[in-house]
């Protein structure tokens, strides 16, 4: 009952994320409709992007009536979607052991902060429950797609089936885009690996050198990002099955 409460309260968070970037969105297509851009290097959503904002006006009331209603959404899908983090946060610290020392261990992973730790967990479950990681990768729809006429050496691989977990898929592929740089210990990262076991640290160290180079390897041919990135994310999910799995059994 914890672990579908969990995946619940993730999904709900995920719901309000994709309002939040959709409310965004409409606020500053309204804006460009109307030519109003703010100043050259103001990045978007930052304090002088909100101070400009405030400066923008309407001839006519209606238009400023809509403006005053985009703004207000932004700030409401902001609110709730801190409101669930937080309400994230509280459900791991009641969670069981094990599912608590899993988070823990996957953000020693690079590109796996506490929410997408969370929705791997909330979506998988024990990852021991998978003998191999290729099951874990098949899980996620992740792996590519076969076509056959049945002759020898007549089979040819094309896109990802898409036919597993879209949640786990997603986040996965979400935290594999952090493989595209050097790789590293520092930062957040660095405060997130301080209490973990050395074996989860090693195999941590061991997916930053495996991905990062593939990421580069894969770019160097001229394949297209996205396909790059997914193809890093379905080599992580083995890295994310090897750490679940040394996590789940030092605790067990």
């Amino acid at each position: 009952e914890a672990h579908q409460a969990l995946r619940d309260l993730v999904r709900a968070r995920e719901a309000g994320k994709k309002d939040f970037l959709r409310a965004r969105n409409r606020l500053q297509k309204f804006l460009l409709r109307h030519g109003r851009r703010p100043p050259k290097k103001t990045t978007a959503w930052t304090i002088n992007y909100w101070a400009w904002l405030k400066t923008v006006v309407f001839a006519q009331s209606a238009q400023e009536a809509t403006l005053l209603d985009y703004v207000n959404e932004v700030h409401h899908q902001s609110d709730r979607v801190a409101r669930l983090d937080r309400s994230i946060d509280d459900a791991v610290q009641t969670a069981p052991g094990k599912m608590r020392a899993v988070i823990d261990a996957l953000q020693t992973l690079r590109g796996v902060a506490k929410v997408t730790a969370v929705t791997i967990v909330a979506e998988v479950g024990e990852l021991s429950r998978f003998e191999r990681p290729c099951q874990l990768m098949a899980y996620s729809g992740a792996v590519p797609s076969e076509h056959s006429n049945g002759g020898p050496g007549k089979a040819r691989r094309g896109a990802i089936t898409k036919t597993g977990n879209a949640h786990l898929r997603r986040v996965v592929v979400e935290a594999a885009w952090a493989y595209r740089h050097k790789p590293g210990v520092y930062g957040k990262l660095k405060k997130r690996q301080e209490s973990q076991r050395e074996e989860i640290k090693t195999i941590a160290w061991k997916a930053q050198l495996r991905l990062c180079a593939r990421y580069r390897r894969l770019t160097a041919k001229g394949k297209e990002n996205q396909k790059v990135v997914t193809a890093v994310a379905r080599e992580l999910l083995g890295f994310i099955w090897a750490v679940g799995v040394e996590a789940e059994r030092h605790v067990a």
